[in-house]
Parts: C-alpha cells; sequence; structure tokens
C-alpha cells in the first residue's frame, strides 16, 4: 500500500467522522434543539431546565430562543428583587437562627441594601434587553449593533448580581446567608446562559 494511498484513507476516514460528528450534532426536534444550544453555556444543565418548557414557542428558532432566555433572567431577577426587599424590614436583624430570633448584623443590613439597588439596576437592564430582542430588525451592521446593546446590558446585570453576591462575604453564616447564597447563584446561572445565548446569534 503506497504512502499517498494511506494518506487518502486517513483523509476519507477523517471527513467521514466529522461528517458523522455534524450529523449528531444536528437537533432532532425542539427540545433537542434547546439541549444542543445549552451545551454551548456555563451552566447548560441549568439552561435545559429553565428553557425545556418553552420548547413550542422556541421551535428550533434561536432568537426566540435567546428571547425566552432573558425572559426567564428577567422573572428570576424579578423575583430576587421581591425576596431581598422582604429581607430589609426590620433593618439590621437578618442573621437569625432556625426558630427565627432576630440577632442584630449591620453588615448583612448593609449587604441587603446595596443588594436591592443593584438587582433593582439588574432588573431595568434585563428588561431593556428584552423589550430590544422583541423588537430588532435591519439586517448587517444596523442588527449587530441592537444586539450589542442587548450584550451591554446583560453583562451590566451581570456584573451587579455577582457584586450583591460578593457583598455578602462578610456577612456571619447562617440560614439567612445559606438562602441568599442559594438563591442568588441560580440567578446569575440564568443570567449568564441568556447572555452565552445571545451571544451567539453574532
Amino acid at each position: 500500500m503506497t504512502t499517498t494511498f494511506k494518506h487518502s484513507i486517513f483523509i476519507a476516514a477523517v471527513i467521514l467522522a466529522a461528517s458523522f460528528a455534524v450529523a449528531t450534532a444536528i437537533p432532532k426536534n425542539s427540545s433537542d434543539f434547546i439541549r444542543v444550544s445549552c451545551g454551548a453555556t456555563q451552566y447548560p444543565r441549568i439552561c435545559y431546565r429553565s428553557l425545556a418548557g418553552y420548547a413550542n414557542a422556541v421551535q428550533q428558532n434561536p432568537h426566540r430562543l435567546a428571547v425566552v432566555a432573558i425572559h426567564v433572567s428577567f422573572s428570576r431577577a424579578k423575583s430576587m428583587s421581591g425576596y431581598l426587599a422582604s429581607l430589609s424590614p426590620p433593618a439590621g436583624s437578618y442573621n437569625t437562627d432556625l426558630n427565627h430570633r432576630f440577632k442584630p448584623d449591620p453588615e448583612a443590613a448593609a449587604a441587603v441594601e446595596d443588594c436591592l439597588s443593584m438587582y433593582g439596576d439588574a432588573v431595568d437592564q434585563i428588561l431593556g434587553s428584552l423589550n430590544q430582542m422583541r423588537k430588532l430588525s435591519g439586517a448587517g451592521e444596523e442588527l449587530r449593533f441592537q444586539i450589542s446593546n442587548v450584550q451591554t446590558w446583560m453583562s451590566a446585570a451581570l456584573t451587579n448580581e455577582a457584586t450583591c453576591y460578593d457583598g455578602f462575604d462578610d456577612v456571619a453564616d447562617g440560614p439567612v446567608k445559606f438562602d441568599f447564597s442559594r438563591r442568588t447563584t441560580k440567578v446569575m446561572a440564568v443570567t449568564s446562559n441568556a447572555l452565552s445565548l445571545v451571544n451567539k446569534l453574532v
């Protein structure tokens, strides 16, 4: 067997393998499309679980998927903002035990107030992104400019969420801090995933 012939066989095998990989990556239905798309995000399992219920609305449309992902991010961020507001009264009393006996905690009070402001901004930024995505128009540079606005706002929202999370570092450990960390981590994950899906549009 000549060297040229061996190389030809090798190249053919590589092409065949690549073709098979592409074929297996082609979504079979809307749910599979969401699963494949979520595979490119930082939190693929959370991505799929949060978006799979919208398969009928998404079909296999990347733009619709990004819109739905931003909608989920908006809903979660707004819910988190409400949760933080519920922690605000009584001020300075967030370090509690399981029997809800309050103990003064000025670090927690300050962290919650800061988070309320940051999540207020994040909600506005995500809502702005959602509104922009719902009225995308044009093509080429005009379309890229509109999507770049969404990328900027979603990035800013994610930064606000992360800064809020970091602000609880100095808060004493306890049930409230644990619950806060659990909730805000999930919000950051869906916002990060939404941004990833928007990035795939350009």
